[in-house]
């Protein structure tokens, strides 16, 4: 309940968190193992992100109300996922990255949010954890969303799904796989390629993440 210039103090000081001065965290419970927050940066009421390794937030980057962050913590002496030895349960915000509302993002495995993107809409569902079936044990891939992207409202999302860079993500699509065509709509359960995307569609050339 500390004013923020004071939290921010008590958060570098205590947890050895690296926050720009003029970054802001709101009302929210933000308690990774490590937390970098560029210049701009920003973090809104409510949104809590725990059991992570890492949070890492670009120049401008924000994440917005209510959001769910959470990940399987590293390095603990649970049988889970002690296969992967170099998994990394870490959300990563490039420069002017956003994550809108009512998201769920499940850091497990990396999630990786490109520059000048936009995580639109609400109940939205990342999802980079699951039963390996055939191995009969829990298993995690990380998700890559391209710079320059745009992923619509109450989509999902599961591991080792890409998005490229300047493409589009249909609302309430589900993406499982990788993709590779940039300037593209995907769409569709499973997503697909639906048409491409002229380059002289502003968004994708725009040079500060606020999109009035």
């Amino acid at each position: 309940m500390l004013p923020w210039p004071l939290r921010r103090l008590a958060l570098m000081r205590w947890f050895g968190y690296e926050i720009h001065p003029r970054a802001y965290i709101g009302l929210a419970w933000i308690f990774p193992r490590k937390l970098s927050m560029g210049e701009g940066a920003r973090i809104d009421h409510f949104t809590v992100a725990i059991h992570l390794e890492q949070i890492s937030m670009g120049q401008n980057a924000t994440i917005g109300r209510s959001n769910w962050i959470t990940g399987f913590p590293m390095n603990t002496d649970s049988l889970h996922f002690r296969h992967q030895l170099e998994r990394k349960a870490e959300l990563r915000m490039g420069e002017s990255a956003a994550i809108s509302k009512n998201h769920h993002l499940d850091c497990t495995s990396l999630i990786h949010i490109g520059r000048f993107s936009t995580i639109a809409g609400y109940n939205s569902q990342f999802l980079t954890h699951s039963i390996d079936v055939a191995e009969n044990r829990q298993d995690s891939v990380p998700i890559y969303i391209g710079d320059y992207t745009f992923v619509g409202t109450n989509v999902v999302v599961l591991g080792g799904a890409v998005l490229p860079a300047y493409s589009v993500l249909g609302a309430k699509a589900l993406l499982n796989k990788a993709h590779t065509d940039e300037w593209t709509l995907y769409g569709g359960v499973p997503a697909k390629r639906i048409q491409k995307i002229p380059p002289t569609a502003k968004y994708f050339t725009r040079t500060t993440g606020f999109v009035y």
